[in-house]
């Protein structure tokens, strides 16, 4: 089972600290929230950022919200990330809820579902090396991997857990343990039906906080605030791991289930949680 640190988006300067932490203990991945209209660093150059200053740990979106972005410039984006790490890309993709983002942006939210599909169809395409369109050439980069960096996708309904069969290498599963076994077995299920080869790489995620009072309050507050908009964020905080016991526990679970990799996703800012969590593993 792979562990990985989702990082917390309130003080991008300390994020240098917790990857590299990170990166010298049993982490596998770094996971960054994407959002436009918050207070939150744009992930994939934060990402890359720390990328640099690291030697051997995946950096993940979690997820992307492709449907705001243009489509060539996302897949030339992702590709010279992926080849100057060596790999160590893992594009987490979804197509987002917010108004907000929507708004400023210019995309209707009733097609984002399908603006991600066209999107990919492109983005598979250029990551190939094919050209653009009849008149215009490839854009490269070529991706440290033939056909794109790894893809997974985000989502709770069976379009969205579709997409990963169709265009993608994976799914992400922001659920709690007690429901996730149900997209899971959804993921596959879709796989089979695509006569994929092998399976999707599954990847459980988990709120967390570990250390003093004011560590866990801090994280409690931040993921409300983020989780505000939909109208269900009391519920969301009050299921936040806050103990080694309830963190282990946890990611025995996701493994019985499973799951290839547990993401714990942390909102308090105090990069000390990375040596804690450590500890914990």
């Amino acid at each position: 089972m792979n562990v990985g640190i989702g990082l917390p988006i309130g003080d991008p300067a300390t994020l240098l600290t917790w990857a590299q932490r990170a990166d010298a203990g049993p982490f596998s991945t770094l996971g960054l929230l994407d959002r436009l209209v918050y207070n939150n660093p744009e992930p994939l150059v934060a990402l890359a950022i720390l990328a640099g200053a690291t030697s051997r740990i995946r950096v993940q979106t979690e997820v992307l919200l492709a449907p705001l972005r243009d489509t060539a410039l996302l897949a030339k984006q992702a590709a010279t990330l992926d080849r100057m790490t060596g790999g160590r890309l893992v594009l987490g993709l979804g197509i987002g809820g917010r108004d907000d983002d929507h708004q400023v942006t210019g995309i209707d939210q009733r097609t984002r579902g399908r603006r991600l599909d066209e999107q990919m169809a492109v983005m598979r395409r250029l990551w190939s090396g094919e050209p653009y369109g009849d008149d215009i050439g490839p854009i490269g980069p070529a991706p440290a991997r033939f056909g794109g960096p790894e893809v997974l996708f985000g989502g709770f309904k069976p379009a969205a857990i579709e997409r990963v069969a169709r265009w993608g290498d994976g799914f992400i599963a922001a659920a709690a343990l007690s429901w996730a076994g149900g997209l899971f077995d959804t993921a596959r299920r879709f796989w089979k039906e695509y006569d994929r080869d092998g399976e999707p790489r599954i990847v459980a995620q988990v709120n967390v906080a570990l250390g003093s009072e004011g560590v866990v309050h801090d994280a409690q507050a931040n993921m409300h605030a983020y989780y505000t908009f939909t109208g269900m964020a009391d519920r969301m905080v009050a299921g936040m791991l806050t103990t080694p016991t309830e963190i282990r526990d946890a990611i025995t679970g996701f493994a019985d289930l499973g799951a290839d990799e547990v993401m714990l996703y942390c909102y308090g800012l105090d990069p000390n949680q990375v040596d804690r969590l450590a500890d914990v593993l």
